[in-house]
């Protein structure tokens, strides 16, 4: 397990983003190219839900119905038509017609497929307002973030909901000052980040819901902060194991197949498998001693991490 506390995940953000598409060969990250390109600028906002479950394109008649007879769902077949039934000395009809046809497939679920992440983000729509004292800085080596004012001043409830609702951007400069920022107030919140807790579910269960694999490990990263950003965090977080570890159970094995090869990319720290392990296992160390019995109602495959030895 890495140190979430020395890591710099929005340090990361512009060398994976060229690493995915320039080496790789991926499609690059969205970008709005409707504007003018003047700094006044604003999104157009849709109510389109980020995350939100999508109907499954199949036909009625391709779906399964429930059968009064064997209390089972069966799949609809077609009514037998009388022209078609075989003769008396038609029984090599069947090796030339083939009237036998087979059961349609049931549909995909589509669980792990990646799901609407609309840019309407309360983040985006404070930026561009200019209501967010904050901008970027330049630098040689990485980019910050310039602060308009000391970061101890700022009222964490509102400004650090606002922060994590923008995670999930996609698109810069938002992308970057949202994770930036929200390491900048988690480092120097201390005692003011405990009663904002409440208000961080919905965020980064939004986030985790959408099912982006890069967004998804930047909020996986973000939440491991969190945990040990301050004393009590990690039991206060308990009691919404519900909203948070049902995404991390599906994705609790999808890791990097390689066989005998070797990753070289570890240092990335972009294996979702890796980043479920590594953040239940500090849910758990810093959870107190309710955390175990949540997670493995949530996670019945989870092994404890604690070593009582």
């Amino acid at each position: 397990m890495s140190n979430p506390q020395g890591s710099d995940v929005a340090g990361t953000l512009f060398t994976s983003t060229y690493r995915a598409t320039k080496l790789a060969g991926k499609a690059p990250p969205p970008a709005d190219l409707s504007g003018t390109g003047s700094c006044f600028d604003t999104t157009v906002m849709t109510a389109t839900r980020a995350g939100g479950h999508e109907k499954i394109a199949v036909n009625k008649g391709e779906l399964p119905t429930w059968s009064k007879a064997t209390a089972t769902f069966r799949f609809n077949s077609d009514k037998p038509d009388p022209h078609t039934y075989l003769l008396k000395g038609d029984g090599a009809k069947i090796k030339t017609t083939g009237t036998i046809t087979a059961a349609p497939a049931p549909p995909k679920a589509g669980a792990f497929k990646r799901r609407a992440n609309p840019p309407n983000t309360a983040f985006r729509r404070f930026y561009e307002r200019g209501d967010l004292p904050i901008a970027v800085d330049h630098r040689g080596s990485k980019n910050v973030i310039a602060w308009k004012v000391d970061i101890e001043k700022l009222d964490y409830h509102h400004y650090l909901p606002i922060f994590f609702d923008g995670i999930r951007e996609t698109q810069e400069p938002y992308r970057f000052l949202a994770v930036k920022g929200v390491e900048d107030m988690l480092r120097v919140g201390g005692s003011k980040i405990l009663p904002v807790i409440p208000q961080l579910i919905i965020p980064i269960k939004t986030a985790l819901n959408t099912r982006d694999h890069t967004v998804m490990c930047i909020t996986m990263q973000l939440l491991q902060k969190l945990v040990l950003s301050a004393d009590l965090v990690g039991e206060a977080l308990v009691p919404y194991y519900r909203q948070v570890l049902p995404i991390l159970n599906m994705y609790k094995n999808k890791n990097k197949n390689l066989g005998d090869g070797i990753d070289y990319g570890q240092k990335n720290y972009d294996c979702l498998g890796e980043l479920v392990a590594d953040t239940l296992a500090i849910f758990e160390l810093k959870g107190g001693d309710d955390a175990f019995i949540n997670i493995k109602y949530m996670v019945p495959t989870y092994e404890s991490a604690v070593n009582y030895a």
